[in-house]
């Protein structure tokens, strides 16, 4: 079945992301924009520069992210909502975690940015 413009903008954002992530998420930045919106937990964060000193100041040395589920639907003013699911490997654990992490994808310049990020982890 072939992938809509949506689903596709919306999958290979997400494999940018994370692979982004993984390496170095410093260079997340430039996902971002200056007003956009990243909960944590829990923890609301606004504009790039605060979104990566919180992603960097992460209790972790390596993470490795293995998406299991991505939806994507369009929205409102062109954008993208992007809902995935997946599983954290954090440094050497064993164990790994469930995630859950939504992204809106707002239009510019004839391409995307984040402008909405909210990650949450699975417990039980």
């Amino acid at each position: 079945k072939k992938m809509s413009k949506f689903e596709s903008v919306g999958t290979r954002f997400t494999q940018h992301y994370y692979t982004v992530f993984d390496k170095n998420r410093a260079n997340l930045r430039n996902l971002y924009g200056d007003n956009s919106l990243f909960t944590f937990e829990g923890k609301k964060y606004q504009g790039k520069n605060n979104i990566i000193q919180a992603l960097v100041g992460l209790p972790f040395k390596r993470v490795r992210h293995k998406v299991i589920t991505c939806d994507s639907q369009p929205s409102l003013g062109g954008g993208i909502n992007v809902l995935v699911s997946g599983q954290l490997i954090v440094d050497d654990s064993p164990h790994p975690l469930n995630f859950c992490q939504m992204f809106h994808l707002a239009p510019a310049n004839n391409s995307f940015y984040c402008s909405n990020d909210i990650f949450r982890l699975n417990y039980g």
